[in-house]
């Protein structure tokens, strides 16, 4: 995540096919749980999986079904249950190939209740255990962002530039530069509010202009988007998230649109 991409859902469904290949036993109906996943339905993919569960949860490669339970109920916003499920392959799938992407997702849940000293404890524990491992650049992403979250500016560059150096492909690194345009490597880390983006740079100009009459500290910067440039408007340049929060809480009272960067 910023990591040309691919449509989000298209991710996603190649994501599936590669890590969640058809397995006799359970064919038919991963694939509808799989369905409503992509589809985003993550209700009616948790209802599907529940029923297979209460039928047979202890049926061979019940792993799967359970790591797209986890995968269902975090989308859903239910954190505790879906650590509880990422817990249970974790515990009882000794010899499971999801292991590793179950205690990342059991980090994401902690990483989306706020716990993010916890979140970090276990991102960490997933890349000690296969620093090598296809799923490392997704590591290194998330703590950089655990470490942005704790204002840990340091860490959060050295995780960047690592993503940066070895991984440039990632997907998530991508992503995460067109959302929210990421420093140059080397530079300072600092946060900022993105109040909009526009592809005419005199509309930019002018929303600039109009923070600065406010007395804002507003400026541009201009962002290669496959190709096209996009013009965005910045205010500040802040060392502390807490000092970042509270600019964004005062412009978003005054009705402008606010991102944290980064």
């Amino acid at each position: 995540m910023p990591v040309a991409m691919l449509a989000p859902s298209l991710l996603f469904a190649v994501f599936l096919q590669v890590i969640f290949p058809v397995r006799a036993c359970y064919a038919l109906n991963l694939d509808k749980i799989k369905v409503h996943i992509l589809n985003n339905d993550y209700k009616s993919a948790i209802t599907e999986g529940e029923r297979l569960l209460a039928v047979d949860a202890g049926a061979a490669h019940s792993d799967e079904l359970y790591y797209l339970m986890g995968i269902s109920y975090l989308k859903d916003g239910n954190y505790l249950r879906a650590s509880d499920i990422f817990e249970i392959i974790l515990n009882e799938f000794e010899k499971s190939p999801l292991k590793e992407k179950a205690a990342i997702g059991l980090a994401d849940t902690c990483f989306l209740r706020g716990d993010f000293e916890q979140a970090r404890v276990r991102y960490e524990q997933a890349l000690t255990a296969n620093p090598q491992g296809e799923l490392a650049a997704s590591i290194y992403y998330r703590l950089s962002q655990v470490a942005l979250k704790q204002g840990d500016t340091q860490n959060a560059g050295s995780y960047l530039s690592k993503l940066r150096s070895d991984y440039p492909l990632n997907p998530e690194l991508q992503q995460s530069i067109e959302i929210c345009s990421l420093p140059p490597p080397g530079s300072d880390i600092y946060y900022s509010v993105q109040v909009g983006s526009f592809i005419n740079p005199g509309n930019a100009s002018n929303l600039r202009n109009k923070l600065k009459d406010k007395g804002y500290d507003a400026y541009t910067e201009d962002v290669d988007l496959s190709g096209k440039t996009a013009y965005r408007v910045k205010v500040g340049k802040l060392k502390s998230r807490p000092e970042v929060e509270e600019l964004a809480a005062k412009l978003s009272a005054e009705g402008y649109p606010t991102r944290v960067c980064p």
